[in-house]
Order: structure tokens, then C-alpha cells, then sequence
């Protein structure tokens, strides 16, 4: 992606080397989270059973416990320009700064074409652990995006793991992070997630594993709609689009939890599913293609 010497956003709270959280577990909500899963063998943290933060975003839901396994996924070779958390913080959040700006363009444009008025999210930039709205955020549970205080936190050593971890690289699987995230918060602007809130009391735990799967998908495809954006803009470069189609087939939950887990205790939507909807945005550019809700969507 062509970032560098582009406007960065000024809603980006940075929060790095400051004291963290206190206290465990979440407050009065839950985060929605990019899964997290294990991809290595041994003992303690890096065990084959782990917790993965297939967190759904309604009060008073807690974090589902997946097994997950060994992969022999093969990260593909990275541009040596990708920004790295190793390489230095501080470039890297510039790189998250030009990300969030090139969101809230788009958005603020969809909304004005719709007579409504984008208000951008804040997002935070932390390290470890830090207080949020839906509780303590915590650097193992990946980016989130928590609806009660409409903001997006993500500790950038994600992007290691993301690389590392899940075999996801390139500077364009690290935008689609946070493009997946800021979807969440055009989802609770639009009522979308007010709506599964208020219906979830009402369903049972299948039923809320579905409709999660259906938020997250349209999440997707939202950060889909968002990469034609950049890529009308020429901001793309070449292997941009396969980073991120890479980097949601990495991150389903059929291949997270390598056949451990029953398709419908899936909450983000299988690989496939994943690439269909992301993909389905960034082909047509259109928020109107990201229905996920309508009989036979998915």
C-alpha cells in the first residue's frame, strides 16, 4: 500500500508506555475481536489448548474457549518495506494513522451520499493491557473494537504475530485489521449491533453464534468496500488484494480450530466465508452488496 507522506488521522489515542489496566476479566461489555488462535506445539502458553478471542460483542458475554492446533501454514515472503513492530513502533503507527484517515474518508463519504454523518472512531494504540469501555483490553486477545465507547484498540506487536503466527503478511493484511474493525463501528452506527443486542436475550447460544457469524462477515465485506476505495485512489500495490484475502482465510474459525469446534459454535464465519464477503466488497465497492442478514445471504 502506498502510505508513506499521506495525511494521518487525528483520532488516534496513543496510549504506549503508559501504566495499564487493573483488574482481570471484562467489565460491562465485550470487545469484537479478531480470532485468535495457536499455530505452535509445546507446554504453558503456546499450548495446544488456548483461548481464542472469539469474543461476541454484547453485555455480559465472556471470551469462547476453542482448541486449537499445529498448522504447517508457510508464511509467504514479506516486502522488506512492510512496517514491523520490531523494526519500530513509531513507523508503524504512522502506517495505522494513514489507515484510519483513508476509513474515515470513505465513510464520512458514504454516510454524506446516505444524509447521515460519519463520526469517526478513536483508536488506541496500547501496550500489554489497558482500561476500555468493555473492560480490561488485553494484548493476547488481538484488535477490537468495543462498541460502548465506540473505539478500536489494537497493541501493534499483533502485527508480529499476525505475520508470524498466522502466516498473514504484507502491509495490506495489517490494513485490513483495522478496516475489519473500523466495519464494527459503521455496524453500531447503523444499528446493527444495537439491533443484536437487543435480540440476543431472546436467542440461544446457537442462535447468537449465528447472527454473530453474520456481523462479522459484513464486517468483512465492509473492509472489502473500503479496499476498492483505496484502490480507485491508486494506493494499491501489486500483491495488496492477496494479502488480504490471505490474512481472512488465515483467520476462520474452521481453520483456527482445525475441525475442533462444530460449525456452529463458529461466531466470525469459516475461511471460505471470510474470503467470499471481504472479496465481494472489494470487487463491487458497494455497501449495498454487504447483506449478510437476508434470507440465503450466507
Amino acid at each position: 500500500m502506498k502510505w508513506r507522506g499521506r495525511e494521518r488521522s487525528s483520532n488516534i489515542e496513543d496510549r504506549r508506555g503508559t501504566a495499564g489496566g487493573t483488574g482481570g476479566g471484562f467489565g460491562r461489555g465485550g470487545g469484537m475481536r479478531i480470532p485468535m488462535g495457536g499455530r505452535s506445539g509445546g507446554l504453558g502458553g503456546i499450548g495446544a489448548i488456548i483461548v481464542i478471542g472469539l469474543i461476541l460483542f454484547a453485555v455480559g458475554i465472556n471470551p469462547l474457549d476453542m482448541l486449537a492446533g499445529n498448522t504447517s501454514s508457510v508464511p509467504r515472503q514479506t516486502n522488506a518495506s512492510v512496517p514491523s513492530a520490531n523494526a519500530g513502533d513509531d513507523e508503524l503507527a504512522q502506517f495505522v494513522g494513514v489507515v484510519v484517515k483513508e476509513t474515515e474518508t470513505l465513510w464520512g463519504e458514504v454516510f454524506q451520499q446516505n444524509n447521515m454523518r460519519y463520526a469517526p472512531p478513536k483508536v488506541v494504540l496500547f501496550t500489554e493491557m489497558t482500561e476500555s469501555g468493555c473492560g480490561v483490553a488485553d494484548a493476547s486477545s488481538g484488535p477490537f473494537y468495543c462498541p460502548d465507547d465506540r473505539k478500536v484498540y489494537i497493541d501493534l506487536r499483533f502485527y508480529d504475530r499476525l505475520r508470524q503466527q498466522f502466516g498473514a503478511p504484507g502491509d495490506f493484511a495489517q490494513a485490513y485489521v483495522i478496516a475489519h474493525e473500523i466495519g464494527h463501528h459503521v455496524q453500531n452506527l447503523t444499528g446493527v449491533l444495537p439491533d443484536f443486542n437487543a435480540r440476543r436475550a431472546r436467542m440461544s447460544q446457537e442462535e447468537r453464534n449465528a447472527y454473530s457469524v453474520r456481523v462479522e462477515l459484513q464486517a468483512d465485506c465492509y473492509a472489502g468496500v473500503w479496499a476498492n476505495y483505496v484502490n480507485r485512489e491508486n494506493l494499491l500495490e501489486q500483491g495488496d488484494a492477496e494479502e488480504a484475502i490471505n490474512a481472512a482465510n488465515q483467520i476462520g474459525d474452521d481453520t483456527l480450530t482445525r475441525g475442533t469446534v462444530q460449525p456452529r459454535n463458529f461466531t466470525h464465519g469459516t475461511s471460505a466465508q471470510r474470503r467470499e464477503w471481504l472479496n465481494r466488497g472489494m470487487q463491487s465497492g458497494d455497501v449495498g452488496q454487504c447483506d449478510t442478514f437476508g434470507n440465503g445471504a450466507i
